[in-house]
Formats: C-alpha cells, sequence, structure tokens
C-alpha cells in the first residue's frame, strides 16, 4: 500500500492561495471562523484518515456486508469511522448554528470530503446521512427535525435516499412507490427500492429512510411526487415494516451495502412521515441537488489522488530499463520508471486531472458558500448562476476524466497493476459508479446544454466568460504565461462558436437533435473550464515565485504547478477540437429518422 492518499500542501494551496477561502471569514455567517479554524477542521480529517480509514482499505473491500437473518453486517470499523466524524463535528460542520452545526463553508466541508474519501472511499456512508439529514432540517417540521437531526449527525443514526426503483431509474416520475394517508396524520407506504447505499447495517442505531413516493390519489408524473421520512425503528422504539430484501454485489465501493428495500411487505404497516408540503417532493430533493452532485465530484476526484499518489510512489521506486538515449549502456544499472517519457505522460495526466479538480470543486464550493451568504442580492443572484452553470461539470469532470487517471494509474504499475497486491485495482473498481451516482454524465450533459446554458437567456454564460476573461488579464501580466491567456481566451471563444451553432439547431424545435451530442458538448465545456482552472492554479504558483526568501522545496513545489498547466495546455485541451468538429458536422448518425430502422 502507498504511504499517502492525498498531498495536504496541494489542498491548503488550492484553497487559500488560489481560491482564498479564508476570505469568505468577512461575511457575516462564517465571521465565527478563520484560516486557523480552517486548518484545524482538516487537520481532524486527516488524523481521521490516518488512524481509522487507510489502515482498513483493502479490510473493507474485501470483507463485504452481508446480510445474515434478515440483518446487514459490514466491517467493524465503519463504527469506529462513523463515531469519530460524529465526536469531531464533521458531519454538521456546514450546518447552522440553529441546526446544530458549526456553519462552516462549504468550500471547506468539500476539502473534508476529498480528504475522507482519499483515504477510504469504502466508508461512504456519513455523506448520505448528511445529506438526509439537511433535507429534514431544511423542509421538516419541526418535531421531524427535533427527531431526527441531531442523532443524524451525531453518527449515531444512518440516513439514506430512497428513489431508484426496478422499473424506475433515472425516470423519476415513473415510480410506483404509494403512500396512503391515515387519520393520525401518518401515512402507510408500499412499495420497492433498489440501490440504496447505506440502506441498513449494524454500526448505526437506526437507519432513517428518506423516500419519494406518490400519495394515493396524486397527479402522474413528477407533479404528483412527496417526500417521506421512513425510519428503520419508530420514535415508540418499534420495529418499522421495512424489509432487507437484498445486498446487490458490485464492482467496487464494496464496504457500502447497496441494498434491495421492501416497505410494508411483511404486514403493510411501513408509518412514514411527510416532508413538507404534499407533491412537492421532487423539487426538495432537487433544491439539495448541487451540494450532493458536488459531493460525488469530490468523490471522483479523491479516488483519483489516491490512485495517483500510489502510481507516483511506485513510479520513483520501480526500476526499469534505461533511458532510450542510453540504451547501449546495458551494464549500467536501471533506472526508476518516472524518468521514461511516456511514464512522466501518465504521472502529468494524473496530477492535471486531480487538482484540476479540486480547483474547480473548490471554485463551485465557494460559489455556493457566496449565493448563500452575501447580503447583497445581486451578488447572490451571480453565483446562483454561475453555481447552477458549473455544477453538472464539477460533478462530471472529476469522475470520468478520473476514470480514466486510474486507468493510466493501473498502467503505471504494468502487471502489478492488475493484482491485489497493490490498490490501485480497487481505486479502479471503486470509481466507476461515480459517473452514474446522482445522474449519469448523459444526464448531466443534457442538463447543462439542455438547461443552464439557456438559463437567464444565457447570462449565466457572460458571467462565468467575465470570470474566466479576468484570470485571462491576470495572467497576461506575466511573461511566462501570455501564450497560456492566449490559447485559453482562444478556447472560449470556439465554446462560444460552437455553443451558438447548436442553439440554431436548437432553434429548429428538433429537440433531439440538439441534445444527441451533449455529451461531447459536456467534453469541451470541461477542458475549457479545467483549463481556466490551471491558469488560476498557475497564476497563484507564478506569484508565489516571486515572494523573497523562498526555499528550494518551496519553488519546485510552486514551479511543479505552473509545468502541470503546461502539460494540459498543450496535452488535453488541444482534444477539445475534436469534439468541436463533431459537434459542428450536420451529419446525423445517432438519431432515428422517420421509419429508420435499428441496425444494431
Amino acid at each position: 500500500m502507498a504511504s499517502k492518499y492525498f498531498d495536504r500542501k496541494t489542498l491548503d494551496f488550492i484553497l487559500e492561495d488560489v481560491h482564498t477561502a479564508s476570505s469568505l471569514s468577512s461575511l457575516p455567517y462564517f465571521e465565527d471562523h478563520d484560516a486557523e479554524t480552517f486548518k484545524m477542521v482538516l487537520d481532524s480529517a486527516e488524523h481521521i484518515g490516518d488512524t481509522i480509514m487507510f489502515p482498513n482499505l483493502s479490510a473493507v473491500d474485501k470483507n463485504q456486508p452481508e446480510l445474515v437473518d434478515g440483518e446487514v453486517k459490514v466491517h467493524p470499523s465503519i463504527k469506529s469511522y462513523l463515531n469519530a466524524i460524529g465526536e469531531a463535528g464533521l458531519l454538521s460542520a456546514d450546518f447552522s448554528y440553529e441546526d446544530g452545526g458549526s456553519q462552516l463553508p462549504l468550500t471547506v466541508s468539500s476539502a473534508v470530503g476529498f480528504t475522507l474519501v482519499s483515504a477510504n472511499n469504502g466508508m461512504l456512508y456519513s455523506g448520505l446521512t448528511a445529506g438526509s439529514a439537511r433535507l429534514i432540517a431544511t423542509f421538516g417540521s419541526e418535531e421531524l427535525k427535533k427527531t431526527y437531526v441531531e442523532k443524524m449527525l451525531s453518527g449515531k443514526w444512518q440516513g439514506t435516499m430512497c428513489l431508484t426503483e426496478p422499473q424506475a431509474g433515472s425516470s423519476l416520475s415513473d415510480i410506483n412507490a404509494t403512500a396512503t394517508r391515515e387519520d393520525d396524520g401518518t401515512f402507510k407506504l408500499t412499495g420497492q427500492k433498489i440501490f440504496i447505499s447505506a440502506g441498513d447495517h449494524d454500526c448505526c442505531d437506526n437507519v432513517v429512510h428518506l423516500v419519494i413516493a406518490r400519495i394515493k390519489g396524486a397527479p402522474s408524473g413528477s407533479k404528483g411526487i412527496s417526500l417521506f421520512v421512513v425510519p428503520k425503528i419508530l420514535p415508540n422504539g418499534e420495529l418499522n415494516d421495512v424489509t432487507n430484501v437484498g445486498i446487490f454485489h458490485k464492482l467496487g465501493q464494496k464496504g457500502v451495502p447497496a441494498m434491495h428495500l421492501g416497505f410494508g411487505d411483511k404486514s403493510n404497516n411501513c408509518v412514514a412521515y411527510l416532508i413538507g408540503q404534499e407533491n412537492k417532493g421532487l423539487g426538495y430533493m432537487f433544491k439539495m441537488m448541487n451540494e450532493a452532485r458536488i459531493g460525488v465530484g469530490v468523490t471522483g476526484a479523491a479516488i483519483a489522488s489516491a490512485a495517483y499518489q500510489a502510481s507516483l510512489e511506485y513510479a520513483k521506486e520501480r526500476p526499469q530499463s534505461r533511458r532510450l538515449n542510453e540504451k547501449s549502456a546495458v551494464d549500467s544499472p536501471q533506472i526508476p520508471i518516472i524518468q521514461h517519457p511516456d511514464v512522466r505522460r501518465m504521472l502529468f495526466f494524473q496530477k492535471a486531472v486531480v487538482e484540476g479538480s479540486m480547483s474547480l470543486l473548490t471554485e463551485v464550493s465557494k460559489y455556493y458558500d457566496l449565493s448563500h451568504s452575501l447580503e447583497d442580492v445581486n451578488e447572490k443572484a451571480k453565483y446562483h448562476l454561475l453555481l447552477e452553470l458549473l455544477t453538472p461539470i464539477a460533478k462530471t469532470y472529476p469522475c470520468e476524466a478520473g476514470v480514466k487517471s486510474i486507468s493510466d494509474a493501473v498502467q503505471v504499475f504494468g502487471g502489478y497493476g492488475f493484482t491485489e497486491d497493490f490498490s490501485v485495482e480497487q481505486y479502479y473498481r471503486d470509481i466507476r459508479i461515480t459517473p452514474i451516482y446522482e445522474g449519469t454524465t448523459g444526464i448531466q450533459s443534457l442538463d447543462l446544454l439542455g438547461r443552464k446554458v439557456l438559463m437567464a437567456d444565457g447570462k449565466a454564460m457572460f458571467l462565468l466568460a467575465e470570470e474566466i476573461t479576468k484570470t485571462i488579464k491576470e495572467a497576461s501580466q506575466t511573461e511566462k504565461l501570455q501564450p497560456y491567456a492566449g490559447k485559453l481566451g482562444d478556447a472560449v471563444k470556439r465554446l462560444s462558436e460552437v455553443t451558438q451553432h447548436l442553439m440554431k439547431v436548437a432553434g429548429t424545435g428538433d429537440v433531439e437533435l440538439f441534445l444527441s451530442d451533449a455529451s461531447l458538448y459536456m467534453e469541451v465545456f470541461s477542458l475549457v473550464t479545467i483549463s481556466w482552472q490551471w491558469l488560476k492554479v498557475a497564476n497563484a504558483a507564478e506569484k508565489g515565485l516571486k515572494v523573497a526568501g523562498i526555499n528550494a522545496e518551496q519553488k519546485a513545489f510552486l514551479e511543479s504547478k505552473t509545468k502541470t498547466m503546461q502539460f494540459f495546455f498543450h496535452y488535453e485541451l488541444p482534444k477539445a477540437e475534436g469534439f468541436i468538429t463533431r459537434l459542428m458536422d450536420s451529419e446525423v448518425i445517432t438519431v432515428l429518422r422517420g421509419e429508420e430502422k435499428m441496425v444494431f
């Protein structure tokens, strides 16, 4: 196993030098905190990662959850982890004081999540609990808040989100789960839910399910969906009628049980409590979606980080062959593979993906904080639009590029990477779910092109262009960065051109044609966005290099940031042009036309 799973120095650099996270303390909502508070919180997360999570990475993966006599047994280290984050206040860190939290910025909570997940993503229990507790705290009655939120944020009670059904995956308007009104104001729930992460386990005292269902007689489609709290154990101490039908055996993230749950299967007596208003459940879920999607992006970046650290360490230690220009010197010692150009290319790519993703996720988390905490209405609206526009990318790029990044990590190890002797094979399995979580890449791409680009008559795109222009102007003041400022400016123009072309297609009314290659548009948008982030990182690095008295280690650290920016601009950004060629092509390949038959 590698000795590191993330680079704390880089995380601190991105938080403060690139994105000035501590500036959020100037806002009244965050005024009780400062850079020292943020450091203490991250130190706490790192300690838990070092002492509980990372040492159990392989054990949690190899000892999968088991369903025994209707109860789910998981690795005992899960209990230690949940107790530790509960006692450290990490579950409630970004909750308001009113809801029992520490009122920290999401910017810091995202960094905490990155730290923990990179240590062991097989312990992905806490994010689900925090997300469901936030829904109850935001939309639930005072009684529901009093009953559930505190226990959930303590780590003693698990939270889940139950959306998917066997016949309704992403199409939530087709759910069949039904709630019947009772005279006492509660509901009786019947139905099936699948793929429920942490749907039950023996390392908590209760499981609080948040379930979407249709109240009997409610309108069809998404307009008739309500949200309910369905506890495993009722407030009176009795077991609710929730059945563990089975556990799905997964490709990765094996430490977290993915449950098939039945509601009302035993006695048709599953008690459910309505959250908020009837028929508003899907809206409540989607109001929390930005945070959830940022969390999935953090997960992708974190797993990729752990794989990168492992492959970097291996490349420094593994001797193999000699420099290509020195092949004739067969008697000379073999060199570490990190000296071979192709291995360096793969390491640069991993570093570019991980740190570029970290920067984007920090940017978007900060937009979230500003959109919720600024007092100026216009400024709040500005950051809300930027948040809405960039969230699909912040969810998609770290996950999709993260899969490719870990593929390269496996490649760096060669044959050893395909064995269980090293952790990268686990990371390769574990990350594959992230492009599917919280809306697949296809769905995120439809959201980006079909909704977010058009939002507010294109104002979000205009605001993003303004932000990128600020970075370009700053980079133009440094001679070394001027060529890259120009490259980014050209890329933004090309993105604008392809967007305008697609808007003309949208104007024909052919929605299917307009959105047919939305995933390729996502690729272009992501490459431009990450290039912007890398130029921001390079701006901060070059600024740091001008500080008097920096030592050789600091100098090497900062120079590595600019070098990786150069790699991204020369190796990754050019790929956008190929996608643009396809997006501008009028030939229709994937859309069925008229009586055209399937050819597969």
